[in-house]
């Protein structure tokens, strides 16, 4: 008898069969992100969107915005829980383009890994695509592969790219803000995707198990720790809507936190103090920063100790702003305000990321209300 045909990738350690079996297991998921708009369905070479309704704009600019997920996989890896993994690639993604005021309009993402287990490749899926569909965002390609020999048989890694569109009339950021403009604090659900280098290292330190409960929080800190990213898109598009020409400019607090980032979408001249009374971090940064034996002013750098995002709105509107965030589930409220002129002694976060922004400092105590 003739023995069977050998497959040298799958000898090197590439199983195309599990990679196709993943692309099946996600595909009803990857399906209901798509409109009209999306043409070929999902398997094709490359994605195809309509672009037809740009037709409408005066002037459309497209915006685009890549990111991962960064070390936070490790967490889902470790408890092996990777449903959510998809929804913080979404947020760090999509959640950027919504920042210039566009409104997304696709994604693709990219997966690495060890080893395909068909599953876990499609709970990762099916979170990005839940994200899409949170937001908005046709979900209209991307690839899986396989690395052994690079990468751990249980390791991966996420990434993702979107576009979107603004109007050119309607790009929000500095060269709108005005000294007098209240800034509002979006609260966040947790750490999202950013510090989770220095996460890992307190909880290596103090030798907690992921998978351990952690009586603070009422569930394990693996499950603490994967609190999926809040998803911003669709409130803040709502909030354009609805309150024409109120928003300014908006930032979103990822890496580097809540001073840095709210100077880069301020115009070179403005200085802003963020009120830390005015809010209470929440429960997760304050045991992270308990175990790690720090205070939480050394974490502002690295963690958004409870503000996702930042909006910098007109005076006379943001009451408006507020209620109508708060009013749809996202807790909002006053921070500072922007200010013009000499600055109070002290030192400042003046720009970020090669931008020549405007300056921020955190001023006064955290509440200390829960």
């Amino acid at each position: 008898m003739a023995e069977a045909p050998q497959n040298p990738y799958s000898e090197a350690g590439v199983d195309t069969a599990a990679g196709d079996l993943a692309v099946e297991l996600m595909k009803s998921a990857v399906r209901r992100t798509h409109g009209p708009e999306v043409w070929g369905g999902v398997g094709g070479f490359a994605g195809l969107f309509d672009a037809s309704a740009l037709r409408a704009y005066t002037q459309p600019l497209l915006a685009t915005s890549t990111d991962g997920v960064g070390t936070k996989v490790a967490i889902a890896q470790a408890i092996d829980k990777h449903d959510t993994i998809g929804q913080d690639l979404v947020g760090m993604v999509v959640d950027d383009i919504v920042v210039v005021g566009a409104k997304p309009l696709f994604m693709t993402d990219y997966i690495a890994c060890g080893k395909v287990f068909p599953e876990r490749i499609a709970d990762i899926v099916r979170g990005i695509a839940f994200g899409c569909e949170q937001t908005g965002t046709a979900l209209v390609g991307g690839e899986t592969a396989e690395h052994p020999g690079l990468l751990g048989i249980n390791d991966y890694d996420v990434a993702g790219a979107a576009t979107g569109a603004v109007e050119a009339g309607d790009v929000l950021g500095a060269e709108r803000v005005q000294t007098g403009d209240v800034v509002l604090a979006l609260a966040s659900s947790g750490p999202h995707s950013n510090g989770y280098s220095l996460i890992r290292h307190i909880v290596a330190g103090k030798g907690v198990n992921y998978g351990a409960h952690a009586a603070e929080f009422g569930r394990t800190w693996g499950e603490e720790l994967l609190e999926p990213t809040r998803l911003y898109t669709l409130p803040l598009l709502n909030l354009l809507t609805q309150l024409p020409g109120a928003v300014h400019a908006l930032s979103h607090v990822t890496g580097g936190g809540i001073a840095a980032n709210l100077a880069r979408v301020l115009p070179p001249h403005a200085w802003v103090e963020v009120d830390r009374s005015t809010w209470s971090p929440t429960p997760v940064f304050r045991v992270l920063a308990d175990l790690g034996g720090l205070r939480l002013e050394d974490t502002e750098g690295t963690w958004n100790l409870g503000v996702g995002f930042v909006a910098v709105v007109s005076a006379d509107q943001a009451d408006a702003a507020a209620s109508l965030l708060s009013d749809i589930g996202i807790a909002t409220w006053q921070v500072g305000v922007v200010r013009d002129g000499a600055r109070p002694d002290g030192q400042f976060e003046q720009g970020a990321k090669g931008v020549d922004g405007g300056a921020v400092r955190l001023v006064g105590a955290y509440s200390s209300a829960v």
